[in-house]
């Protein structure tokens, strides 16, 4: 169990979808609406639709909306979306894992492949990167939640694996079939959590430099202002003093 990890950028920079918030809710409805269809519409009685939910309350996401996204699959009225991940290599051999949610595969497909190419990136073939990554449990808190040993020791008790802390909040790791159970333990003794979400966790980071730092960041907003995807995977470490520089 670690208390501390420099490594804090293995997703896309939180605030990238704040700035985009009508864009952002549309993408939480969709997984809403998604699990609903999935399992039963009760959030007490499906595991996914709860953290679909949750993360869409941590959001702010209005109750109506959350509840149209449930309603719209209990209706019978919903898209059929499909699942899809694509995997590839970013500026600097970052690895990239793309999680979407589509109902036109092919176009889909072809706006990644897009964004890739545009922004010095290539997409891989399905495997190409995920070996390289763990499926996990992620829980994340702000700091004002508390400060390191306090996580930490919440963690341990929750039965998490690994916590990481930072400046900006703590990511709780677990293994995603203890999620929900290490959830609802921190939750008593923390509060409600930012975020409860399966992640992909990169095994080994990769250090980015400036100048590749920036077009990476460039292809992550790339794929995160298309509409399809969900969330951008990466095993990219951005230093303090290059995302300072980087503003």
């Amino acid at each position: 169990m670690a208390g501390h990890s420099k490594f804090k950028n293995i997703m896309h920079r939180k605030g990238a979808q704040d700035k985009k918030r009508s864009a952002m809710f549309s993408k939480l409805s969709r997984e809403i609406t998604v699990a609903a269809k999935m399992g039963a519409p009760d959030p007490d009685m499906n595991p996914r639709l709860r953290l679909a939910v949750n993360n869409a309350k941590a959001q702010s996401m209005p109750k109506d909306n959350i509840q149209r996204a449930i309603d719209k699959a209990s209706k019978g009225d919903a898209e059929n979306y499909e699942e899809i991940r694509y995997e590839g290599y970013g500026p600097g051999g970052v690895a990239l894992i793309v999680e979407a949610l589509t109902d036109n595969r092919n176009r889909t497909a072809t706006n990644v492949r897009t964004a890739f190419a545009k922004n010095g990136g290539n997409l891989g073939a399905s495997g190409a990167v995920s070996h390289g990554f763990e499926r996990k449990g992620l829980i994340e808190y702000p700091a004002g939640a508390g400060d390191e040993e306090k996580v930490l020791e919440a963690a341990i008790e929750a039965g998490a694996d690994d916590v990481e802390s930072a400046e900006d909040g703590h990511s709780v790791w677990t293994d995603m079939e203890v999620l929900h159970e290490v959830a609802g333990a921190l939750e008593k003794v923390l509060g409600e959590a930012e975020s409860v979400k399966l992640a992909w966790k990169p095994n080994l980071t990769v250090e980015v430099a400036e100048g590749d730092a920036q077009t990476l960041f460039k292809l992550i907003d790339a794929l995160d202002d298309d509409d399809d995807v969900q969330t951008v995977w990466g095993n990219y470490d951005v230093s303090d003093e290059v995302m300072a520089k980087l503003g």
